[in-house]
C-alpha cells in the first residue's frame, strides 16, 4: 500500500478545496503564455498559504485556519462525459506506479469565486474587465449555461492586472491600478507584475521550476469542473477526479467555454482496451513533451514571491472575508428559523418551495430516492453553512449543521441529500480537534448503503467507502476497512473493483497479525480485474506480490496460474525476459497439470522464448529449463566403442558405458595396473603415476585431469529426464566445448578457442538430429567429441532445439507416448535453440580439521579432458574361447592382437589375479611344439606313443622353473606375452595359442586380464596404456583327488638305498550326469619335485586302464624315491596308465602346475611370514624343532592327467585335463581342494557332498579360518617317531624241535635308518615294557638274548644293521616288534627321546618239529 505523505487528517482537507473561477482576457492568456503556462498554470504551486489565517465565526469568536490550500482554473460550461470520466481514471492509472492511493480520493470541491484577470497591456483594461464580469454574468445566471454551477448567487469577484515588467511601461499600469482601486476597491484588486526576467541574461542562473510536479500529473488529467460546492457533496453523479489535485486547461482552450477538456473523439461513452493502449502511448507521448518544455522563462525568483503574495492577498482580503460574512448571514437565518413555529416553518417551507423544478436527474429517474431542491431552497441554506464551515476548518460548526441537515433530509425522504449530510457529518466528526466524539462509522455505512442501493450512484458510494475506509485504517481497523472495500466490488467497472481489492489486500497484509493467504488471494483477485480494465502493468504487479506469499508453500496449481497469468502480462507488455522467466517456473517445477495442460504451457513458453530471441539474435545463447539434466550422473567415456562379436572370434570385453560401475572391481583393475607398473619400474611406482579411467562417473577418482588421445573420440553422457506428462523433442543436439591448443612436446600454449563452425578441424562435435523424450522419461542421450589437436579440452554444456511433438496431447485417457518413435514423429514446427551448462560438484572434503569443520568441495574434472599425442591402440580377439569347462580340465584357444593405430606397440604383458587359469606356453620353442600324435587327436598336451613294456613304471624327464617364469624373481601374476619380436607394427595383427585350465572350485568365475602395452616413442603424459577383458567361466564338477604318503617298510630299493615312500591316491569321480560327461579315464600320474620321483606303480589290479563313472571311486598306489640330480631342476616322473606317454615337463602341462605350485608357494609364504617374529625367538631351541620336524615333511607334488567322454548332440567329445595335489607331510592327507580339506575330513566324502549341495558358499567359508597357531616348542610324538625309521628282518615261520632242544633261537636283524641329515645318537633297549596278563596270553612271551641295551651313533641318512637273537620256549605266535628305540641329536643339550617303535606288529611263528 502506497504510505501517503499526509496523515488522513491532511489528506481529507486537501480534497475539500475552495475552488477559484479564473476568467483572463487574450492578452492577459499571452502574457502568462510566455512562460508556457496558462494564469490558472501559473499560480499552481503558489496555492498553498505558508502562514495561518484568522477568522470570526458566528459567535465571533476567534478561529485559526491552519495549512489553507485553494484550487484556480478555468471556466469550462459542458459538463464531462462518463465515458470520459472513465477514460482519466484509466489514464491515471495507466501512468500511475504504483496504483495504490491514487484514486483514494474522488472527491472535487466546487466554485466558490471568480478571479479575472487583464493585462496592463489593454487598450482600455477597465472596459476589458467590465466585458469579462458580464460574460460571467451571462455563463451564471443565463438558462443557457447550466454547467458548472456556483455556490452562492452573489459570486466574490477579484479583479487582476497583469503587467510585463519586460515591457517597461510602469508607470500606466499603476494608474491603471490607482483607477481599479477606485471603482473595486483595494479589497478587490491587485496589481500583478510577471516577467521580470530578460531573455538575455545568463544562462546558467538556475532558476527553480516548481511547475513540473504539477504539471506532469497534467498530462493525464484534464480541467477540473466547476460544481457547486453543496452539489458537489450531495449529487455530484458525473464528475470523477483523483488525488484532489487541480487539473489545467490545455493549450489554446482558455477561453472555449463550450468544449469540456475531456470531451472524446468519438461520441461512444465506452473504451476497449486497444483504445486503452492509444490512450496510454499519446499520454506517454504527451508526458515526453512536457518533461521537456521549459516553464517559466521570463520569471524570476522576485516574480515567484510577487505570485505567492497576490494569492495571500486574494485569500486574506478577498476570499476568507466573503466566507466570513457569508456564514453570518445563513447563521442569522438558521437562528430566525429556530424562533418560528413548527407550523409557521411548514408555510414559510411551502411558500419557499413553489419554484421546486418538477424535473428529475438522470439518477432520479430510475430510483426512489427522492426530490430535488433547487439552489435557493431553504433546506439547502443550513447544508451551505456546514459546507462553508468545512471548508474553513470549523469541523464542530460544521458537524452541528451537518447533523441538523440530515434530519430535515430524512423528513422530506429526500434521500441523495441525507446521504450527503451523514457522510460529511462522519467525516466532520473524525476531523474535530481532540475528538470530542467517536468516529460514528454506522453514518458511514448507512450513507454508502443509500448511495449504492436507492440512489444507484455508485461513484458517491465509492467516495464514501474511500474516505470511510482511510478513516478506519488511520484507526488501525483495517478488517473493517477491507471489508468496506470488497463491498463495493462489483461487475459493472472492472477498474474500480480492481483498485478496490487491492485496497483490501493491503489491509489485510497491515493488520496486527497479518492476514497473508487473504491479502495474496486478494491482489490475485484484484490482478484479475485490473487485466479486464487492460490495466496490464497494474495485473503483472499484483500477480507478483501474490507470487511471493504463494511461492514455496507447495501450492503447486495456484503458482502455475500466477506465474502463467505473469507471464502472459508480461509478454503483452514486451517484457520478454519476465515473461520467460515465469513459463520457466511453470515448467521446472513438479507439475501436477493434466497434459493438456502442460502442452499449453510449453507451447507458450516456446512461443515467448522465439519472440525473446528474435530481439537479439546475436546474443549469447540462453538457458534452456527443459529438460531436467542430472550433471552429477554425467558420464564420460575415451575411446572407440567395443567391437561387437564375430562367430567365434570375441572382442576383449574392454570398458563401455553398458557396464555399470562396480567400486570393487574398480579397485581390482587399479590394483592389476598398479602391479604391473611395478615390475616394469623395478618394484616402484612412480609418484606422476596415474591409473587409467576408461569412463568417469560421479563414484570415479575425478580430483586429476583425464587424459584423451588424439584422434580417438570422447563420448559424454548426459541424464535428461522430463518432468512433463507430455513428450519433448530436442533436435541437433551437440556438445558445447572450449579448447585451448598445446603442444606438450613444444612446450608453448596457444590461444583458447571457443566452438565456432571454423573448429571443426581442432575439434569434430557429433550432432544427434532428432532425441524423443517421452512424458516423465529419463533417457541418455550419448554425444560425441573428436579432438584433432593436442591441447585443453573443457566441455562446458549442451546446446539443442527445444520443441514439442504435434497431436502430443492424449484423448481418452490414452498416453500419446505410447508408439512414438525416433524419426517417426511429427514437430508441431514451434522449437526455440538454447543450451545448458553441465556444471558438477565435486565430492566433499573431510580430511582436515578445517574441511570438516566447513562445507568444502573439491574439483571434479571429469570433462576436462587433456588431448595427448598420439599412442597406440590394441585391440584382441579371442578365438574359441570356451565358456563353460570342467575342473581342471585344459582346453586350447587363441588369442589374437592387432594394433589398430599409427604407432607400434611394444612391451606387451598381461596381468591378472589367476594366473593359475591360463598360459601362453614355455619360453623356449622346444617346449612348446606339438607331436603329430598329438595334432591328430587335437590333444592339447605334448604326446609320444609309449612303449608297452614300460607300463606303470616311470618314464622320467626334468625342467627349470626360469624356462615357466616361476623362480625368476618377477611376480608371477605379470606374463610376458610371447610377441614376435616384441613389437606389433602399425596395422599388423599376431594369433598365439593359450591355454586354458578350469578353476578348481565349481561356480561362475570372473577372471580379469589386464594387457599392458606402451609406445615406442615416450611421452610426456602418457606412459602406457592398458586393455582391459574380463572372461566368464563357468566351472563344473570333475574329479575329487586325496593323496597320502607315508614310509615305506622296505629298508631298501633295488638300488640299495633305503630312503623310499609309497604314494597312496584316492580318485572319485563327483561329478553329476548333467553336464553329459559319461566317464573319466585316469591316463597317466606325474610327480614333480626336486627331491622324490614315482618310481612304479604297485597296483594290484590289472586293469591297463583306470576308468571311473560316476560316483566311482579309484584306489591308487606307487612308490617314490629320492632323485639323484640336483636341486635346481625339477624331476618329472610320468606313469602312464593308456597309450600314449603326455610329457609333463612340457607346455601346458609344466605351466599349469608351475603355477599352482607358485600360487602354493605364495600362501604358504604369508602364512609364515606371520610367524616370523614367534620363530625368532628361542632360536637355537626352534632350529632343533626344526631339523626334526624336516624329517616328516616331503616335497612332492602330483600331477593326475584324464580324459573325460563327453556325449553332447549325440556326438562324444573327448575332454582333457589335470589335477594337482602337493603333498608336504608324511601321513598327512593332501587334497586337490586345499580350501575344503578340513571339513571334508570331519564329514568324509559323502556328507561332504550333500552339505555342498545344501548349503550355501558363504556359509560353508565361515568353518575355514587361516591356522595361527605358533610353532610348537616341544616337537609332537609323531615328528619324533619319524627321526629314525626301524624295520625287523626275520623268518615269518621258524621250525624247531623242542624235543631235542628246550630253547629255540632265532636271528633278527634291527635296520635302524637315519632320517635326517643331522648326526643322530640312539639307544636301544631290549627289555620288555611292563604287561598285563592279557597281553602275555595273547602273544606269548619271549627273551632277547644279549646285551639289553645299545648305544650307537648314526649319521645323516645312514642305515645301521644290528644282529639280536630272540629265545622262544614253547610253539606259538610272537610278536618281536618290542624293542625301545630312544634318540637325540648330538649337539643338543635338551633330550628328545620318544619311544620309535614301529606301529605295525612283527609276528613269527614258532613251529614244532
Amino acid at each position: 500500500m502506497a504510505q501517503c505523505v499526509q496523515s488522513v487528517q491532511e489528506f481529507i482537507q486537501d480534497s475539500f478545496v475552495p475552488l477559484v473561477a479564473a476568467l483572463c482576457s487574450e492578452e492577459a492568456e499571452r502574457l502568462t503564455r510566455r512562460n508556457n503556462l496558462s494564469f490558472a498554470e501559473l499560480v499552481r504551486p503558489f496555492c498553498r498559504l505558508t502562514s495561518e489565517v484568522h477568522m470570526r465565526d458566528p459567535n465571533n469568536q476567534l478561529h485559526i485556519i491552519k495549512n489553507l490550500k485553494i484550487a484556480v482554473n478555468n471556466i469550462i460550461t459542458h459538463p464531462p462525459q462518463p465515458g470520459a470520466i472513465r477514460k482519466l481514471l484509466h489514464d491515471v492509472v495507466s501512468v500511475s506506479q504504483p496504483a495504490e492511493g491514487l484514486v483514494a480520493n474522488v472527491i472535487t470541491a466546487g466554485d466558490y469565486d471568480l478571479n479575472i484577470s487583464v493585462s496592463s497591456s489593454e487598450p482600455d483594461p477597465v472596459e476589458q474587465f467590465l466585458k469579462l464580469s458580464q460574460e460571467q454574468h451571462r455563463i451564471q445566471h443565463s438558462s443557457e449555461y447550466s454547467y458548472p454551477k456556483w455556490f452562492i448567487p452573489n459570486t466574490l469577484k477579484y479583479y487582476v492586472l497583469l503587467h510585463d515588467v519586460s515591457t517597461g511601461e510602469e508607470q500606466r499600469a499603476d494608474s491603471i491600478y490607482e483607477e481599479m482601486k477606485q471603482r473595486y476597491g483595494t479589497q478587490g484588486c491587485y496589481l500583478l507584475k510577471i516577467n521580470s526576467r530578460v531573455s538575455n541574461r545568463g544562462a546558467d542562473e538556475q532558476i527553480p521550476d516548481p511547475w513540473s510536479q504539477y504539471l506532469q500529473k497534467n498530462t493525464i488529467q484534464n480541467q477540473d469542473s466547476y460544481e457547486d460546492y453543496t452539489v458537489v457533496s450531495n449529487k455530484n453523479t458525473d464528475h470523477l477526479i483523483s488525488d484532489g489535485v487541480e487539473s489545467e486547461i490545455k493549450d489554446g482552450l482558455s477561453n472555449n467555454f463550450k468544449t469540456h477538456p475531456l470531451q472524446l473523439d468519438h461520441p461512444s461513452g465506452s473504451l476497449d482496451s486497444t483504445d486503452y493502449m492509444k490512450a496510454s502511448t499519446s499520454l506517454q507521448d504527451s508526458k515526453k513533451s512536457n518533461s521537456g518544455t521549459p516553464h517559466g522563462a521570463c520569471l524570476t525568483l522576485t516574480d515567484h514571491d510577487r505570485i505567492r503574495q497576490f494569492i495571500q492577498e486574494f485569500t486574506f482580503r478577498g476570499l476568507l472575508p466573503h466566507i466570513e460574512k457569508t456564514i453570518r448571514q445563513l447563521n442569522d437565518q438558521l437562528i430566525s428559523r429556530k424562533g418560528l413555529s413548527r407550523s409557521l416553518f411548514s408555510a414559510t417551507k411551502k411558500w419557499f418551495s413553489g419554484s421546486k423544478v418538477p424535473e428529475k436527474s438522470i439518477n432520479e429517474l430510475k430510483n426512489t430516492s427522492g426530490l430535488l431542491y433547487p439552489p435557493e431552497a431553504p433546506e439547502l441554506q443550513i447544508r451551505k453553512m456546514a459546507d462553508l464551515c468545512f471548508l474553513v476548518q470549523h469541523y464542530e460548526l460544521a458537524y452541528s449543521c451537518y447533523h441538523t441537515a440530515k434530519k430535515d433530509f430524512l423528513n422530506d425522504q429526500a434521500m441523495l441529500y441525507a446521504a450527503g449530510a451523514l457522510e460529511m457529518a462522519a467525516v466532520s466528526a473524525f476531523l474535530q480537534p481532540g475528538a470530542p466524539r467517536p468516529y460514528p462509522a454506522h453514518y458511514m455505512e448507512t450513507a454508502i448503503q443509500t448511495y449504492r442501493d436507492i440512489c444507484k450512484n455508485m461513484v458517491l458510494a465509492e467516495r464514501c467507502v474511500l474516505l470511510s475506509a482511510e478513516i478506519l485504517k488511520s484507526q488501525s481497523k483495517y478488517s473493517e476497512a477491507a471489508a468496506l472495500l470488497i463491498r463495493l466490488t462489483s461487475e459493472d467497472s472492472d477498474l474500480r473493483s480492481a483498485l478496490l481489492l487491492e485496497q483490501a489486500a493491503h489491509c489485510f497484509i497491515n493488520m496486527k497479525s497479518p492476514m497473508v493467504r487473504k491479502f495474496a488471494f486478494h491482489m490475485i483477485l484484484a490482478g484479475h480485474r485490473f487485466s479486464k480494465a487492460g490495466q496490464k502493468k497494474h495485473a503483472l504487479r499484483c500477480y507478483c506480490q501474490a507470487m511471493q506469499v504463494y511461492k514455496g508453500k507447495g501450492w503447486s496449481l495456484a503458482e502455475d496460474h500466477i506465474n502463467f497469468t505473469i507471464g502472459r502480462q508480461s509478454f503483452t507488455l514486451r517484457q520478454l525476459d519476465n515473461a520467460v522467466s515465469a513459463f520457466r517456473h511453470i515448467l521446472i517445477n513438479d507439475s501436477k497439470q493434466p497434459p493438456a495442460q502442460q502442452g499449453a504451457f510449453l507451447r507458450e513458453y516456446l512461443y515467448v522464448y522465439k519472440n525473446a530471441t528474435q530481439l537479439s539474435p546475436d546474443g549469447p545463447l540462453p538457458q534452456l529449463p527443459l529438460p531436467y539434466i542430472n550433471s552429477s550422473a554425467t558420464r564420460v567415456f575415451f575411446g572407440h566403442d567395443r567391437r561387437p562379436a564375430e562367430g567365434e572370434k570375441q572382442a576383449a570385453t574392454h570398458v563401455s558405458l553398458d557396464q555399470e560401475y562396480d567400486s570393487e572391481s574398480s579397485q581390482q583393475w587399479k590394483e592389476l595396473e598398479e602391479q604391473v607398473v611395478s615390475v616394469i619400474n623395478k618394484g616402484t611406482i612412480p609418484s606422476n603415476f596415474q591409473p587409467t579411467q576408461f569412463c568417469l562417473n560421479r563414484y570415479s577418482d575425478n580430483s586429476k585431469f583425464p587424459l584423451a588421445v588424439i584422434e580417438e573420440p570422447i563420448t559424454v553422457e548426459v541424464s535428461f529426464r522430463n518432468p512433463l506428462k507430455v513428450p519433448l523433442l530436442l533436435t541437433d543436439l551437440s556438445l558445447l566445448w572450449k579448447f585451448q591448443p598445446k603442444d606438450f612436446s613444444a612446450k608453448h600454449d596457444g590461444e583458447t578457442k571457443e566452438q565456432g563452425t571454423c573448429d571443426e578441424d581442432m575439434v569434430g562435435t557429433e550432432a544427434i538430429a532428432e532425441f524423443l523424450i517421452n512424458s516423465e522419461e529419463t533417457k541418455v542421450a550419448r554425444l560425441k567429441l573428436f579432438p584433432h589437436q593436442t591441447g585443453e579440452l573443457h566441455i562446458l554444456g549442451v546446446v539443442y532445439n527445444l520443441g514439442s511433438v504435434q497431436g502430443a496431447v492424449s484423448l481418452d485417457g490414452l498416453d500419446p507416448s505410447i508408439g512414438l518413435q525416433t524419426g517417426k514423429f511429427v514437430s508441431n514446427g514451434l522449437s526455440v535453440r538454447g543450451r545448458q551448462d553441465l556444471e558438477i560438484q565435486g565430492p566433499r572434503l573431510n580430511n582436515t580439521k578445517e574441511e570438516k569443520t566447513s562445507i568444502k568441495y573439491g574439483p571434479d574434472r571429469r570433462l576436462d579432458p587433456i588431448i595427448t599425442e598420439e599412442m597406440p591402440l590394441l585391440e584382441v580377439f579371442f578365438i574359441n574361447f570356451p565358456t563353460g569347462l570342467l575342473c581342471g580340465e585344459i582346453r586350447k584357444a587363441y588369442v589374437e592382437f592387432v594394433n589398430v593405430s599409427k604407432c607400434p606397440l611394444t612391451a606387451l604383458k598381461v596381468v591378472s589375479k589367476h594366473p593359475e587359469f591360463f598360459t601362453f606356453g614355455g619360453n623356449t620353442a622346444v617346449l612348446t611344439p606339438l607331436s603329430p600324435s598329438a595334432s591328430e587327436n587335437c590333444s592339447a598336451y605334448k604326446t609320444v606313443v609309449t612303449d608297452p613294456t614300460s607300463v606303470r613304471t616311470a618314464l622320467l624327464s626334468s625342467a627349470s622353473s626360469a624356462d615357466f617364469g616361476v623362480g625368476t624373481g618377477g611376480s608371477p601374476e605379470v606374463i610376458q606375452v610371447p610377441l614376435p619380436d616384441a613389437v606389433l607394427l602399425p596395422g599388423a595383427s599376431v594369433q598365439l595359442p593359450m591355454w586354458l585350465r578350469g578353476p578348481d572350485e565349481e561356480g561362475v568365475h570372473e577372471i580379469n586380464f589386464l594387457f599392458y602395452y606402451e609406445s615406442i616413442k615416450k611421452h610426456s603424459k602418457m606412459c602406457h596404456r592398458v586393455l582391459r577383458h574380463t572372461a566368464v567361466i563357468c566351472t563344473s564338477r570333475s574329479l575329487h583327488i586325496r593323496a597320502t604318503v607315508c614310509r615305506s617298510n622296505a629298508l631298501g630299493d633295488e638300488e640299495g638305498r633305503g630312503d623310499n615312500m609309497l604314494l597312496f591316491v584316492d580318485v572319485e569321480n563327483i561329478n553329476t550326469s548333467e553336464t553329459g560327461v559319461k566317464e573319466f579315464h585316469i591316463v597317466q600320474v606325474s610327480s614333480n619335485s626336486k627331491h622324490w620321483k614315482l618310481q612304479k606303480s604297485v597296483n594290484i589290479s590289472g586293469d591297463k586302464d583306470t576308468k571311473l563313472a560316476s560316483r566311482e571311486r579309484a584306489k591308487l598306489c606307487f612308490k617314490a624315491v629320492r632323485c639323484k640330480n640336483s636341486e635346481e631342476n625339477y624331476t618329472f616322473a610320468d606313469i602312464v596308465f593308456g597309450n600314449e606317454q603326455i610329457i609333463s615337463s612340457a607346455s601346458p602341462c609344466a605351466d599349469f602346475f608351475f603355477q599352482s605350485l607358485s600360487s602354493e608357494f605364495k600362501r604358504t609364504h604369508v602364512q609364515s611370514h606371520t610367524h616370523a617374529s614367534q620363530r625368532a625367538v628361542k632360536q637355537t631351541f626352534d632350529e632343533t624343532v626344526r631339523l626334526i620336524q624336516r624329517c616328516s615333511e616331503v616335497d612332492l607334488n602330483i600331477v593326475v592327467l584324464w580324459k573325460a567322454y563327453v556325449v553332447e548332440d549325440s556326438k562324444q567329445l573327448i575332454l582333457e585335463g589335470q589335477h594337482h595335489v602337493a603333498l608336504n607331510t608324511v601321513g598327512k592327507e593332501a587334497f586337490s581342494f586345499p580350501q575344503k580339506q578340513g571339513f571334508k575330513k570331519i564329514l568324509g566324502n559323502s556328507d561332504w557332498e550333500d552339505l555342498e549341495q545344501e548349503l550355501p558358499e558363504t556359509v560353508l567359508l565361515k568353518f575355514f579360518r587361516p591356522e595361527n597357531t605358533p610353532v610348537p616348542a616341544r616337537p609332537t610324538p609323531e615328528q619324533l617317531s619319524n627321526l629314525i625309521k626301524t624295520s625287523l628282518h626275520y623268518p615269518e615261520s621258524f621250525n624247531h624241535s623242542f624235543h631235542q632242544k628246550s630253547l629255540c633261537l632265532v636271528p633278527v636283524t634291527l635296520l635302524l635308518s637315519n632320517c635326517s641329515q643331522a648326526v643322530v645318537d640312539v639307544m636301544i633297549d631290549l627289555r620288555h615294557k611292563p604287561a598285563s596278563s592279557e597281553a602275555l596270553e595273547i602273544h606269548g612271551s619271549f627273551t632277547w638274548l644279549g646285551q639289553t641295551q645299545y648305544k650307537l651313533q648314526l649319521k645323516g641318512q645312514e642305515v645301521y644293521s644290528l644282529q639280536l637273537k630272540a629265545c622262544f620256549v614253547h610253539t606259538g605266535v610272537y610278536n618281536l616288534g618290542t624293542p625301545r628305540v630312544f634318540a637325540k641329536l648330538v649337539d643338543q643339550v635338551t633330550l628328545f627321546e620318544t619311544s620309535q617303535q614301529n606301529s605295525m606288529p612283527a609276528l613269527i611263528i614258532i613251529n614244532n618239529i
